[in-house]
């Protein structure tokens, strides 16, 4: 990948032997692995068996999860929040393993839509609940820095399976909780987390 990037630089009518670029190929090929590292991540290994089985059927929001994203149409970041909640159906997932599975699809080349429908598909597939929600908000940086350069613009994408999707009052109670100020600590990363009552003690996790 190095050598590909030196390339890179002399097409843009730059020198890699200069004192200042002499280790860029090193410091971007570094940058990229970690920024695509979702693509070698595995979901199962992630959640590291943090799925509990408890007696709790009320809403659980996961909000304010900060991630980092490259578009893949120009290889440039978005960057931005993701907001998650679910209903329990006797399952519920490790709650700092949430922005760990937002991490997962966000290190890798994606849009917007994409990722947030495969967030939600994964929750799904993982504890079978009642239903999933997934918001995501965020700036694209091939919007404000090229194109139509719209500094002020950000893009909001949703995804809502099962109860979400088909109960609208659910559905409404959802985005007026992620519009509420944070209400406990912090889970790390940004996030956040809203419950109707207490989680209980099973439903976390330490890694």
């Amino acid at each position: 990948m190095q050598e590909i990037i030196r390339q890179l630089l002399v097409e843009l009518g730059e020198d890699p032997l200069r004192e200042g670029l002499l280790n860029t190929p090193m410091r971007v090929e570094k940058a990229l692995r970690f920024l695509t590292s979702g693509y070698t991540a595995d979901v199962d290994t992630v959640l590291n068996d943090a799925l509990f089985t408890v007696d709790y059927n009320e809403m659980v929001i996961v909000k304010d999860i900060d991630f980092y994203s490259l578009c893949e149409h120009h290889l440039l970041p978005f960057f931005g929040r993701c907001h998650i909640a679910y209903i329990p159906q006797g399952r519920v997932i490790g709650l700092s393993k949430i922005p760990r599975l937002v991490e997962v699809f966000a290190r890798r080349l994606q849009i917007q839509e994409r990722m947030t429908n495969q967030i939600a598909e994964t929750v799904r597939e993982k504890i079978q609940p009642l239903g999933v929600a997934v918001v995501c908000e965020a700036t694209h940086l091939c919007m404000s820095m090229r194109g139509v350069e719209k500094q002020n613009s950000f893009a909001l994408t949703s995804s809502m399976l099962g109860t979400f999707q088909s109960d609208a009052r659910t559905r409404m109670e959802f985005l007026e909780l992620i519009k509420r100020p944070v209400l406990t600590g912090s889970l790390g990363g940004g996030a956040s987390l809203l419950s109707a009552t207490p989680v209980p003690a099973a439903g976390c996790s330490s890694t």
